[in-house]
């Protein structure tokens, strides 16, 4: 691996992009959005548009990109087109907050297409360039960015939001500064990862595998590994992202902490992901991805089990707010570290597979389960919390979790030493 730790590094500038921009998205467009809408349900809907762009785009775009044949390879075209445009849109969300609704509305709206149609083409620039054994590994760095580009994103830049900058006719304003910041940082990775990444290929006269006996194969093959790995994932994710949106509201309305504290309990996932993802994919390539994903998937089982019990027992024992919110905090933190070994190492397998023909096809299906489950699971959650309370959400992720568990069980494929296709310079 360590003759790929340096285009590694480079290839993750695209994930340390979309790590960047996420949080300060989720955290900030709800905002902008909330001067001009009253409505929770309908900013919710807004906001819902990252993941219904992702549910097509992604899949469509990765499809494409498998093939395309270019001088500059056959991600790359896609990558240095809408990365920019994405880094564009997303500078301009503030101003367009200050103009109107419907210019911040056209903003939300382009930036997601271009931001969703970039993702698959930079997820699967890195299987098409690593050998299959140090995926777990190479997938570990990568996420270590993703992880670092979210706490820059949450920590550093969401601070600028208090800078005021002279606007001409407004003068000074508060709650811009971050985007545009974001957007040129965007750019420069772009550059460099145009610069430093050569994209390898196969002979152009090479026969394609056509999108629809991909699927074939996926859906109805003998060996159905690569169809119970996207049923376990949508299922871990559907734990997952049904849990993430209400743990700061857990945090104020339960423990009773300030919106600010509040914040850092998706910063402490966040810190397990980026100290953890470089060790499990060491750890996946010693002991095997399928144990490894399992032995996380029991952890996460136990964690979420105890979390629905956290406000209950805390009562109970009489806690005071420091302590309750404390040990609530380094539950998430170790959730965070069972959690990227899940998702470090889950991609991998399923890549290992893909030939180099259908790689963009596998990372597209990767995204339609995931972002499924980012779409169904927090409705379902909410109404949870009205009948159940916040402990619902817990326990309903610790099914979740368990369930991916079996189903991951019956998985035979995927392993390191599985049959991985050469890729020819």
């Amino acid at each position: 691996m360590k003759a790929y730790y340096g285009v590694t590094f480079f290839i993750g500038l695209g994930f340390f992009t979309m790590g960047l921009m996420d949080p300060l998205y989720d955290t900030y467009v709800p905002i902008f959005l909330s001067k001009y809408i009253d409505s929770k349900g309908l900013i919710g809907t807004v906001m819902t548009l990252d993941n219904l762009f992702a549910l097509f785009l992604i899949p469509i775009v990765s499809a494409l990109s498998d093939r395309t044949r270019t001088r500059i390879g056959r991600r790359m075209p896609y990558i240095v087109l809408t990365l920019p445009l994405t880094a564009i849109c997303f500078g301009l969300v503030p101003f367009a907050a200050l103009s109107s609704l419907a210019l911040l509305i056209i903003a939300v709206f382009a930036l997601n297409i271009f931001k969703q149609a970039a993702r698959g083409p930079v997820v699967a620039l890195m299987p098409d360039t690593i050998p299959g054994e140090y995926r777990s590994e190479a997938n570990g760095v990568i996420n270590t960015m993703g992880g670092i580009a979210a706490i820059v994103g949450t920590i550093g830049l969401a601070k600028l939001m208090d800078v005021k900058i002279n606007l001409p006719g407004r003068g000074p304003t508060d709650e811009i500064l971050p985007f545009p910041i974001a957007g040129v940082l965007v750019i420069l990775a772009t550059i460099a990862l145009f610069v430093f990444v050569r994209e390898k290929h196969r002979a152009q006269d090479e026969e394609r595998i056509k999108a629809v006996e991909s699927l074939k194969l996926i859906f109805a093959g003998k060996d159905r590994s690569a169809l119970l790995i996207l049923v376990a994932l949508f299922l871990w994710f559907l734990g997952y992202q049904g849990v993430l949106p209400f743990i700061g509201l857990y945090s104020k309305e339960v423990i009773g902490v300030s919106s600010g504290t509040a914040g850092l309990a998706a910063g402490m996932v966040a810190i397990a992901y980026a100290i953890f993802a470089i060790p499990s994919g060491i750890i996946a390539h010693k002991k095997g991805r399928k144990a490894t994903i399992r032995f996380s998937l029991v952890a996460l089982t136990v964690v979420t089990l105890i979390l629905s019990g956290h406000g209950l027992i805390s009562g109970a024992l009489g806690l005071s707010q420091t302590v309750m919110l404390l040990s609530f905090f380094v539950l998430l933190f170790i959730f965070g570290t069972f959690w990227v070994t899940v998702v470090t190492n889950s991609f991998p397998m399923l890549w290992q597979m893909a030939s180099y023909d259908n790689m963009g096809i596998y990372t597209g299906l990767y995204y339609t389960f995931s972002q499924t489950a980012a779409i169904v699971s927090p409705p379902i959650t909410g109404f949870i919390i009205d009948i159940f309370g916040f402990g619902g959400i817990f326990f309903f992720a610790s099914i979740c979790m368990f369930a991916a568990f079996l189903v991951m069980g019956r998985v035979s494929k995927g392993e390191t030493a599985d049959a991985d296709l050469p890729v020819q310079d």
